[in-house]
């Protein structure tokens, strides 16, 4: 059952979830707000179903419901012609990300010991140093795309340091890694989903040659831990090992990108606060939380009902795959006020947001993005007291890993 009566998706004043309507990659939010104020918990007619409330996407995170695709038996493969490959991920990924416990259990255990909250704290000088380099660039030019000079690079040399990558065509390495994180959109086009599958065979091939270069030459990296990794004998076999190390490479910059340059713009979209945060320094671990609940880098993630569920009064049914909006969760007025929808970088219970997830499949890089997140806007804010946007934001057309494409700004008035 459902709590509104279904309607066919299509135009901007339905109830429910159409990520194909117009502007929707531009400005999801009104949609958010309409699905959570007329249909929070529904089904949608492509198939699946949709929480966009905040307490019930946390309690679905929460509820130990499975992220493997195979558990999916109450899915309408029509709706599935119809909406593409909808957030279906691959059946056959070895990766935590799509494993439940206690594969999921068992690799996460294995990787976790790289992500210490010691070990994240010590990568902030070199977190600082990258970062002072760039912004040096930056300082040269006066106006530049943040997009490509700072929010893409910084994160991506931080963990290709962090795994110790070996010489590799890194720029190569950037696009298949924009192509193959397309899987995690709704796509209807065969040609993309060949570009889709073509990028991911060819990030598989690059980063085997990666483990066997490493191989042969250790070195104190966490490629080099990864190899290594064993607890009470049990150690990654070698497709598990290519699937954990491609997922930290790919979700290691992917998503910190959105977050630094999504940040950037709200802030600069907001001068009120970001010359409360200039005036206030140490309101900066707490500004983090809020941009990241202002503006979630990561929308929605899948999960996979294994008995019925009860959401928001209604009821889900067993083998039905469900959509957590954790960006719609995170505009929440029932669980941040009435003012959930504005940028607050004071705002008091910021940290409840869900942008890294909840429960087993938290995110594991959380402390790694917060940190560089942290250094690059304090560093920067600091440095550029005349930072604004010179020219339109652009958006990168992404429903999951939404996010600006182009951040025009200048550094001088």
């Amino acid at each position: 059952m459902t709590s509104e009566p279904l309607t066919t998706a299509g135009n901007a004043e339905d109830p429910l979830f159409d990520p194909f309507a117009e502007g929707f990659t531009d400005d999801p939010y009104p949609q958010y707000a309409r699905l959570r104020e007329t249909a929070p918990v529904h089904e949608n007619p492509f198939g699946f179903w949709v929480a966009s409330g905040h307490d019930d996407v946390s309690a679905l995170l929460r509820s130990g419901a499975s992220v493997e695709m195979r558990n999916v038996t109450a899915f309408d493969a029509a709706g599935q012609d119809q909406a593409g490959q909808s957030a279906m991920p691959a059946t056959d990924d070895v990766s935590m990300l799509h494993r439940d416990p206690p594969d999921h259990t068992r690799l996460r255990r294995l990787v976790q010991k790289a992500f210490t909250p010691r070990a994240i704290k010590a990568l902030e000088p070199r977190i600082a140093e990258l970062t002072d380099g760039m912004l040096d660039e930056i300082a040269a030019a006066a106006s530049v795309d943040l997009v490509p000079t700072l929010a893409f690079p910084l994160p991506f040399a931080v963990i290709a340091e962090m795994l110790g990558t070996p010489p590799t065509d890194h720029a190569r390495v950037r696009d298949l890694s924009g192509t193959a994180v397309r899987a995690l959109e709704p796509v209807n086009d065969e040609d993309v989903m060949s570009a889709i599958v073509a990028a991911q065979e060819e990030l598989v091939g690059i980063t085997a040659e990666m483990i066997a270069w490493k191989r042969g030459h250790p070195a104190d990296d966490l490629l080099t831990a990864l190899i290594h990794a064993e607890e009470d004998g049990d150690m990654l076999s070698e497709d598990e090992l290519v699937a954990q190390v491609l997922l930290l490479y790919i979700a290691g910059h992917e998503t910190t990108v959105n977050l630094l340059s999504g940040g950037t713009v709200a802030l600069l979209r907001h001068p009120d606060q970001l010359a409360a945060l200039r005036a206030d320094p140490a309101l900066m671990p707490g500004a983090v939380e809020e941009l990241l609940r202002y503006d979630s880098p990561v929308q929605a993630s899948g999960r996979v009902t294994l008995e019925p569920m009860v959401l928001g009064g209604v009821e889900i049914p067993a083998g039905a795959f469900v959509m957590a909006l954790l960006g719609s969760a995170n505009r929440d007025e029932r669980r941040f006020g009435p003012d959930a929808g504005e940028l607050r970088v004071d705002r008091e219970g910021a940290h409840h947001h869900v942008s890294f997830g909840a429960g087993p499949h938290h995110c594991l890089g959380a402390a790694l993005a917060r940190l560089e997140a942290r250094v690059v806007f304090e560093r920067m804010l600091s440095r550029f007291p005349a930072l604004a946007l010179d020219g339109e934001v652009r958006w990168n057309g992404r429903i999951n890993l939404r996010g600006p494409a182009s951040v025009p700004v200048t550094v001088r008035p």
